[in-house]
């Protein structure tokens, strides 16, 4: 009769799958995905590719600061309290003892001088709010500007716009919490634009505020916002953001080997994930060091909110700033003083236009935003998927519009601190006001004529050099006496990335079924010429030979 040995660690009294397996570790996982069948999943994820660019770690900055938000966010929830109720301050904050404040300051005074570390994770959850809102909105240029947007992507440009908007609600509910002097006078605009919404804009006021401003529920209805529904929406389109990512083809940067059919990267595992691991970590200790060394929203400074002290150099957070800086764009009067007011009485109802103008020309520009993928297909009549990201420069309207929409808001967010303009500069508030309005509708002309330029004049310098080569900065006499430079020939790979994009015409005009041209055809066909007819053709086969024979 043979024995055979048994490993040391064998157990007799294990169940006979779990002996099999290998130990208790391994029969564990195995009990959980014979009833999930979570492997599968794993293992389809970790093989997906991604490319290896750094302008795509934009949206993992915005993941891994939503983390942090909700880490010390958790922490700030123990000791905050969301109320109202007047109480008198007897902290250890000398200067403002003895006055009197809602227990939502108090409590925020409290976490600030109090809670060991509490003023650490304040500031840290407030830098990393902005920086959230900041990594969205680069993340969403880097997609603009290289058409990443285009098809298959359409719905989740969307859903990163949608995220943008809540990333500002969130950071401004939460801005507004502590009730100190800043956080006042933004809820006392805010209650101003809902009043001047007309027929409903008072009942929406009351059902904010629970009354007349200040109220006496907006510090807990905001704070329900904050911690609840709006992070739960934050994380659900997160996920449904990153469900997409999974399912489509990631976007990359034309290179050698790279088509719409093959991404060139690393799979998530293990390679992303390890690299992924160490960005958090490099992203959470680059806010914890602001945290730790600059002061942000010191609101032991502003005290209580008080209208009457309210001066110069109170701005709200920079991603508000274009609101606030269109309500102060807007003149009260056409004409100026003594012309035609923008505020009027009808059939007892009061039209502000001054406020319903700035908001629905920020309306209308965000719903531009939101479904600009859909206007430029619309114009392009281009149906492929798109994997390749395209160079700015090869699309020069599209570059121009992204340039002249950055600048629209440029403008916007800088109105903001009109007044800090005119005491910085020592002008009076009337004329920065003047040159900002002006610049609101020169400014985004300019930056589109000027951007199409650049972007054209790029596409000809890359035609030159696919054709005649780039300077190498060697002179050479000829034997006539001639000097002349001598250009070397790019590499096949560089040359393939300066000729390989799609060449967009203007769209021709055709008829339809019945022999007509509807105006929509009309107009599609204007906007298509608006947007290609000025365009530098890519180089062609012929003049390649023509030129490597020259």
């Amino acid at each position: 009769m043979t024995t055979t040995s048994e490993p040391a660690n064998y157990d007799r009294t294990a169940p006979a799958d779990r002996r099999r397996s290998g130990g208790v570790t391994a029969w564990a996982s195995n009990y959980v995905d014979e009833r999930t069948g979570v492997s599968y999943v794993v293992r389809e994820f970790g093989r997906k590719i991604f490319p290896d660019h750094w302008s795509f770690m934009l949206g993992e900055v915005c993941l891994y600061s939503f983390v942090i938000i909700l880490i010390t966010g958790s922490f700030l929830t123990f000791f905050f309290q969301a109320s109202m109720a007047e109480v008198v301050y007897n902290g250890s904050y000398t200067p403002l003892k003895g006055l009197e404040m809602s227990s939502a300051m108090q409590s925020a005074l409290n976490i600030s001088f109090e809670i060991r570390g509490g003023l650490l994770i304040r500031q840290v959850h407030h830098w990393t709010a902005l920086l959230f809102v900041a990594a969205i909105g680069l993340h969403m240029l880097r997609i603009f500007f290289t058409g990443a947007f285009q098809k298959p992507r359409e719905i989740n440009w969307m859903i990163g716009f949608v995220l943008f908007i809540l990333a500002m609600a969130e950071g401004f509910t939460g801005y507004s919490l502590p009730d100190d002097l800043l956080s006042g006078n933004g809820l006392r605009i805010i209650a101003g634009m809902v009043e001047g919404i007309p027929f409903i804009g008072s009942w929406i006021l009351w059902l904010l505020f629970g009354g007349e401003f200040p109220g006496t529920s907006i510090v807990g209805r905001l704070y329900t916002l904050h911690i609840l529904l709006l992070p739960a929406a934050v994380l659900a389109l997160i996920a449904l953001h990153l469900v997409f990512v999974v399912t489509q083809k990631h976007t990359q940067y034309a290179g050698p080997g790279r088509t719409n059919e093959n991404v060139i990267g690393y799979p998530i595992l293990p390679v992303y994930a390890a690299k992924a691991g160490g960005f958090f970590f490099i992203v959470f200790g680059v806010v914890m060091l602001m945290g730790t060394f600059f002061t942000i929203n010191p609101i032991w400074v502003y005290g209580p909110y008080d209208p009457s002290p309210v001066s110069a150099g109170t701005q709200p957070d920079w991603y508000i700033g274009f609101a606030d800086g269109a309500l102060r764009l807007t003149p009260g009067w056409l004409g100026g003083p003594g012309g035609v007011p923008l505020e009027f009485v009808l059939f007892n109802t009061t039209y502000s236009l001054n406020i319903l103008i700035p908001v629905v020309v920020l309306g209308l520009f965000l719903l531009t935003v939101f479904i600009y993928p859909f206007i430029e297909a619309w114009v392009t009549g281009d149906k492929r998927e798109h994997h390749i990201a395209d160079r700015p420069r090869n699309m020069p309207t599209r570059t121009a519009i992204g340039a002249a929409g950055v600048t629209f808001y440029a403008v916007l967010w800088a109105a903001a601190s009109s007044d800090l303009i005119a005491t910085h500069f020592k002008t009076s508030i009337e004329s920065a006001i003047t040159i900002l309005q002006f610049l609101l509708f020169l400014g985004p002309v300019l930056a589109f004529f000027v951007t199409k330029r650049i972007c054209l004049a790029l596409q000809k310098k890359d035609r030159q050099i696919v054709l005649h080569g780039f300077e190498s900065g060697r002179i050479v006499r000829l034997p006539g006496g001639e000097y002349i430079e001598v250009h070397e020939p790019v590499d096949v790979y560089e040359r393939w990335k300066l000729v390989s994009y799609t060449d967009y015409e203007p769209l021709m005009v055709r008829p339809n079924a019945a022999g007509r041209i509807p105006v929509t055809e009309r107009a599609r066909a204007a906007v298509s010429r608006f947007f290609f007819e000025d365009r530098i053709e890519p180089v062609t086969s012929s003049e390649l030979e023509v030129a490597h024979h020259h």
